[in-house]
């Protein structure tokens, strides 16, 4: 009997794009065909994100494009899940009728009743998880949801509040990705750093990395996402530093560097406290790279604000930098903020950031020149590499690109012969 050919696409960030790994597992494992071509799917599956009014716009339009397959190819059948369908269900089947059916962020099992008809009862869809990235990198997803309730986040919302996962379910699940191949864990949630409070017995984040390291290769890197500053402890940093396998980077999303929009924001933390978590890094791991994400155009975001924000920047010399205009959020505390900033004005203070830091990732990447990094490669072409270092995640940082052949998933010694502002260049090290 002919299969019926499924295609998953996935939206927004790795917590979905995990949530999608699990579904394609699910499907597999109920002796479906997934192609990675909408054209020649008979279901079409959408994971949806909601965060950001763009990251909607995108989820609707990618529903629309599907739709038009479904009126004039084989598709016969349209699902969409995911933050944008949690949040809104009743609002989209109103406006898009084209949908088959909706489902939201966790309804990975009732997603593969729907499709074939019978009851899908595995305990834990986790084990049949299938990696949509390369398979020498996985991320791992450690809790769901949050606990923070920041002012212009609608996270909370759509995912719940934080629910962790055991620590024996976590190692579990990476022992089985490294036994297949994976040389690098992306351990990501909403707020990694307050992971396991929620748990009838509280764990901590460090106590995750202490065992996360013992694993054995070909378990390399280790890389943690999404630090909250407000909740980065002493015992996270100083269990990062004395494991081996931890890359010595962070993501640390800092928002904002002016007191007055940081209270307003919720974030804990104001520029003096941010300011001590980012020398307590660097006096554990002095070759540590920092990547962070800020916030422009805030509610009542005045110059004196963004001038702090941006002096701050100019001061700490983040090695990465995410930049978001701000996206007013339904039902969250800043939708009340009235004092909004013009379009215009966001526009032109993510310029001026986006200026800084070229600048600052520039002159940083050319201090490695003559240098040799380690260097794993995520993808080749003709004889040339796309690889990154332990300084870089995948997707979102700077690349390395290596003149000669190599091959992919491998770790390489790359000595850097020239630089520009988000890559390095250099030759495999014989």
């Amino acid at each position: 009997m002919k299969k019926s050919k499924i295609n998953i696409i996935s939206l927004g960030c790795a917590k979905n794009l995990v949530d999608s790994e699990i579904l394609t597992g699910g499907l597999k494992k109920s002796n479906m065909e997934l192609t990675s071509e909408p054209e020649e799917a008979e279901t079409i599956i959408v994971n949806t994100c909601g965060f950001l009014d763009q990251a909607r716009e995108e989820s609707v339009d990618v529903i629309l494009q599907a739709a038009e397959l479904k009126k004039s190819g084989n598709v016969k059948q349209l699902i969409v899940m995911g933050c944008l369908s949690e949040r809104y269900p009743n609002q989209l089947k109103k406006e898009l009728p084209e949908v088959d059916r909706f489902f939201g962020t966790n309804d990975h099992r009732q997603i593969v009743s729907f499709i074939t008809g019978k009851p899908h009862s595995k305990d834990d869809p986790m084990f049949w998880r299938s990696l949509l990235t390369p398979q020498h990198y996985a991320y791992v997803k450690i809790a769901e949801g949050c606990d923070n309730g920041c002012s212009f986040c609608s996270i909370p919302i759509m995912r719940g509040l934080q629910t962790s996962r055991p620590i024996s379910s976590i190692v579990d699940e990476s022992k089985r990705l490294v036994e297949n191949g994976v040389k690098e864990l992306l351990v990501i949630a909403q707020d990694s750093t307050s992971y396991g409070w929620d748990l009838e017995q509280k764990v901590y984040l460090s106590d995750l990395i202490k065992e996360l390291n013992k694993i054995d290769d070909p378990l390399n890197w280790i890389r943690i996402h999404y630090a909250h500053p407000t909740h980065l402890s002493q015992r996270i940093i100083d269990a990062m530093a004395e494991s081996d396998k931890v890359c010595k980077y962070l993501d640390i999303p800092i928002q904002h560097a002016s007191d007055r929009i940081l209270t307003s924001m919720r974030r804990g933390l104001g520029r003096d406290g941010i300011l001590d978590r980012i020398n307590r890094l660097k006096d554990a791991m002095p070759d540590i790279r920092l990547r962070t994400t800020v916030i422009v155009g805030y509610p009542g975001e005045t110059e004196e604000d963004f001038g702090e924000l941006y002096s701050f920047l100019e001061e700490t010399q983040f090695d990465r930098l995410g930049i978001f205009t701000y996206s007013e959020e339904e039902d969250t505390p800043a939708e009340k903020l009235n004092d909004n900033v013009p379009r215009a004005v966001k526009d032109e203070r993510k310029a001026i950031l986006t200026d800084l830091h070229h600048d600052i990732s520039a002159d940083k990447n050319s201090q490695f020149a003559g240098k040799a990094l380690k260097v794993i490669v995520d993808e080749i072409g003709d004889n040339i590499g796309i690889g990154r270092t332990e300084y870089d995640s995948p997707e979102v940082d700077n690349i390395v690109r290596i003149n000669g052949k190599c091959d992919v998933g491998k770790f390489y010694s790359i000595r850097i012969t020239e630089s520009n502002a988000y890559e390095l260049i250099g030759e495999i090290v014989l």
